[in-house]
């Protein structure tokens, strides 16, 4: 190791461990839409210029909108899920039904007032997403609009459980697309929700796992999260601000597809563990900014491609690399991509093609 390289591993001698979650911003002002138990009442958002006719298409769709109830050691709660094959399988977020998931339960209400035990197909921290599945038959579906991309000012209409109240509709527009927003993990650390649907359609705990609809009815996301506004002791809190996030449709489709296939999920993976070099840090140690490579994990794609520890990786394809730029990569990648990567050992500059595999 150089002398350079000493005094930043110094600087940087933070343990990171060697997963995905370990390389993302923190979550501050957003929260998870999960909620409490509560009743059942139903509320229809009425038409408007430029808006879907919610009362028809709240007809049409909520029977496939369904409350997901949660208990487990550590308390109670309700979240949302849609139907999304009529033999039984629902999709939610993971959050939702994390508590359930060691000595718990979980039950679903289907909008006509039935109560089902569910059982749990496959979970995935890194997009927040679940697929339950319950023993019924002949259901009313949602159909999912992957494929079929939302537009900046499109009417959308949020359906779900806000505050345990069942089959809850509320419209709004899609404010933005592709936003890369970092969120809690119910397991601990943060994932990134990425190329997320940002809406105005109101959206509080509790709304978690229940559908964005376009005005066809069909499934353009699942809503995971909302930011909040600080109050005055800085604590983040509170119900919808009008800037809520769902998952969008495409993500929905390949995860869920992969859970009801195998039960998991798969995600690339470099093979490094990273701390960030902002270019302050980098000036006062006269290296250049980027990704400083801490550990490489024996035989992954880093190793095998030849990067090492104390390297500096300075770009991603081609974009100056930082650590949320690493995460939002390997969100929108697969398994088999390639990624170049230039990085400096030493005083030389070098360039390699790492080919992504799964994380173990």
């Amino acid at each position: 190791m150089t002398q350079q390289q000493g005094r930043l591993a110094a600087r940087l001698k933070q343990p990171v461990r060697l997963t995905l979650g370990n390389a993302l911003a923190s979550a501050t002002g957003i929260a998870l839409a999960a909620g409490l138990v509560g009743g059942g009442v139903t509320t229809l958002a009425g038409p408007g210029s430029g808006s879907c006719e919610a009362a028809s298409l709240a007809a049409r769709s909520l029977p496939a909108v369904v409350t997901v109830f949660v208990s487990g050691q550590n308390g109670s709660g309700s979240g949302s899920g849609a139907v999304i094959a009529s033999d039984g399988v629902i999709v939610t977020n993971d959050h939702v039904i994390h508590e359930g998931l060691k000595q718990g339960s979980i039950q679903v209400l289907m909008n006509n007032g039935q109560v089902y035990p569910a059982t749990v197909v496959g979970t995935d921290a890194v997009t927040d997403l679940a697929v339950l599945s319950i023993e019924a038959k002949g259901l009313a579906t949602m159909q999912i609009a992957s494929g079929d991309p939302v537009r900046v000012g499109q009417p959308v209409v949020a359906m779900g459980a806000p505050l345990g109240l069942s089959g809850t509709v509320t419209a709004g527009i899609v404010s933005a697309v592709n936003r890369d927003v970092p969120a809690p993990k119910a397991s601990g650390g943060t994932t990134v929700l990425a190329r997320s649907i940002q809406t105005d359609a109101s959206i509080n705990p509790g709304n978690s796992g229940g559908p964005l609809v376009d005005c066809r009815g069909r499934l353009v996301g699942v809503n995971t999260a909302i930011s909040t506004v600080p109050n005055a002791e800085g604590a983040a809190g509170g119900g919808s601000v009008g800037i809520g996030f769902a998952v969008p449709a495409d993500i929905v489709t390949r995860i869920t597809g992969q859970l009801r296939a195998s039960g998991r999920a798969t995600h690339p993976w470099l093979g490094v563990a990273l701390s960030e070099v902002d270019p302050a840090l980098a000036d006062r140690l006269g290296t250049p900014s980027g990704l400083y490579i801490q550990q490489v994990a024996s035989g992954g794609p880093a190793d095998q491609a030849g990067l090492q520890r104390g390297d500096i990786i300075t770009r991603l394809n081609g974009q100056a690399a930082s650590q949320l730029g690493l995460t939002w990569l390997l969100v929108n990648s697969e398994v088999g991509n390639t990624v170049t990567i230039d990085y400096q050992r030493g005083t030389e500059a070098r360039t390699a093609t790492v080919t992504l595999a799964e994380q173990p």
